[in-house]
């Protein structure tokens, strides 16, 4: 009785996989991620999760949540693979990978898929897509060439990246198939996570021959843009759906935006397509989705209001709360947190019912010195560098102090569940009233505000409010759009400052529309 096919026999002696021998194919899942904001002069070192951390940890860990991970585990189980983590590292977002710290933890991980017994038939790679490290561009790429180099040409390599990733032709060129998230925020990484581990199941079975293009409009999609959610970028977001869900030989179709702050070639959008070996088919898609990109260029019009211009309406609504988003100080795309030009506005106007929160290690340790109840007088954010705004003085006094831990149990941005953002403290500002009251989160590093929970579990009910700063751009819109009146995106300054004609780029591709003009 056949239980694989010709192809697909060849595959599994290849990699012992034989039906006799009876097991299942060994994943590994792990790889190396940051999203690198390399306009800024900073080197990040690399760090490995805890290693503490068992298989069967990490499993009912991913099991929980609804991360890429989360998907690999889930399917796994459907598709008949044993998965199993092998090493995870990450680095900052503000500044470029330090080089040294890329390289041992790159050999290492390169070496756990190496010497594994028995051996692994094939892996995901857990890559952000926009990683920049000292001496390689392109970070993810040389995570890519280096364990395709050290486990041979036919080593099955599936890699997912972020919908923010700057994709280039290497690192399509050394991995099996490459898939991006979908949407932004990102609701989908469990879906990517599922379609990943399905794909390289298939591939192992010899139900997939898998090969794929990649093209990129000589463009950059700025992130304000970046909704898929909404036009102008939502209806490519929904073709490649409808490419992977009414064409069986389409394996996966990706449109990923790019990050605009990462200064290398491969900045901007791309399109890839993955077929079953058809390589016309993906070349053919890959080009017409690249085409529907560079179709929308007259639609990224850049307009967003300065902070004194955000307020000012903020203020004068009719209807609450509303959201600024602080993209110039955009924490999940590498910002320092610390940004107080909105802050400044709010105290300048006299606004009334207002959230903000401000990573400022030296302001939080005061109010845990005063104390709940105790008097604030402080100097507030600005202390990083000099881009993201001069300290704000800020008076009032200790409301809460909290250890910062918090579950989001909806899907949000980037399908995490477990969120601490350290020791806060709520300082209630000068001009409160009971009914509308200023609020000033403190902590001692930069907090994604991707969940509403950040606020209510520091005793604060966002609906309440009149104004609502969130320190990002297009990921905190999945906690907030569904409270929220209005929402504004403000064109303040900082690391992440949405107007690309404020930083100088040396390295990207020349001619790219949204730079030049």
């Amino acid at each position: 009785m056949k239980c694989i096919g010709t192809v697909g026999l060849i595959l599994a002696m290849a990699f012992g996989l034989a039906c006799g021998q009876g097991r299942k194919p060994r994943i590994a899942v792990g790889g190396l991620s940051a999203e690198s904001n390399s306009l800024y002069p900073k080197a990040r070192p690399m760090r490995e999760s805890r290693e503490a951390q068992s298989r069967e940890e990490w499993m009912a860990e991913a099991a929980k949540a609804s991360t890429v991970a989360s998907g690999v585990v889930e399917a796994a189980k459907k598709v008949g693979l044993d998965v199993y983590p092998v090493l995870r590292a990450g680095a900052g977002s503000l500044g470029y990978v330090e080089k040294a710290s890329f390289d041992e933890a790159l050999d290492k991980l390169v070496n756990q898929l190496k010497t594994a017994n028995p051996p692994f038939d094939g892996v995901i790679l857990i890559l952000h897509g926009a990683m920049v490290v000292e001496g390689y561009p392109h970070g993810d790429a040389e995570v890519v060439r280096r364990v395709r180099a050290g486990m041979g040409k036919k080593f099955p390599i599936v890699v997912t990246h972020d919908f923010h990733s700057n994709v280039s032709e290497d690192i399509v060129r050394d991995s099996d198939v490459l898939i991006t998230y979908k949407e932004n925020p990102h609701l989908d990484t469990k879906d990517r996570g599922i379609q990943a581990a399905t794909i390289l199941a298939d591939m192992i079975a010899g139900k997939v021959k898998p090969v794929q293009a990649i093209a990129k409009p000589p463009m950059i999609v700025n992130i304000v843009y970046q909704d898929t959610f909404h036009e102008p970028f939502k209806h490519i977001t929904d073709e490649s759906r409808r490419l992977e869900r009414e064409n069986k030989k389409i394996l996966a179709a990706s449109v990923p935006g790019g990050y605009q702050w990462a200064d290398v070639p491969a900045m901007g959008p791309s399109a890839i397509v993955v077929t079953d070996n058809d390589p016309d088919l993906a070349q053919r898609e890959a080009k017409r989705l690249s085409d529907m990109l560079w179709a929308i260029r007259d639609k990224l019009v850049f307009k967003s209001p300065d902070p004194a211009k955000a307020v000012k309406e903020a203020m004068a609504s009719d209807k609450f709360p509303v959201v600024l988003m602080d993209t110039g100080d955009n924490i999940g795309g590498g910002s320092a947190g610390d940004g107080t030009f909105i802050l400044a506005e709010l105290v300048k106007q006299k606004a009334q019912g207002w959230v903000t929160v401000i990573s400022d290690a030296a302001a939080n340790k005061a109010a845990f010195t005063a104390g709940v109840g105790g008097a604030f007088d402080q100097m507030v954010g600005g202390k990083t560098d000099k881009i993201h705004g001069e300290p704000v003085r800020v008076k009032g006094r200790v409301k809460a102090l909290r250890d910062g831990q918090y579950v989001e149990t909806e899907i949000r941005h980037g399908g995490g569940r477990y969120k601490s953002m350290g020791l806060t403290s709520v300082i209630e500002v000068e001009g409160s009233t009971r009914d509308l009251p200023n609020l000033l989160l403190l902590t001692n590093g930069a907090s994604s505000p991707n969940s509403l929970h950040q606020l209510i579990s520091n005793g604060v009910y966002p609906e309440r409010q009149r104004i609502l700063v969130a320190k990002g751009t297009t990921a905190p819109r999945a906690a907030y759009e569904p409270i929220a009146a209005k929402i504004v995106e403000v064109n303040s300054g900082g690391a992440t400052d949405v107007n690309p004609k404020r930083f100088t780029f040396k390295h990207v591709r020349p001619g790219l529309f949204g730079l030049d003009k």
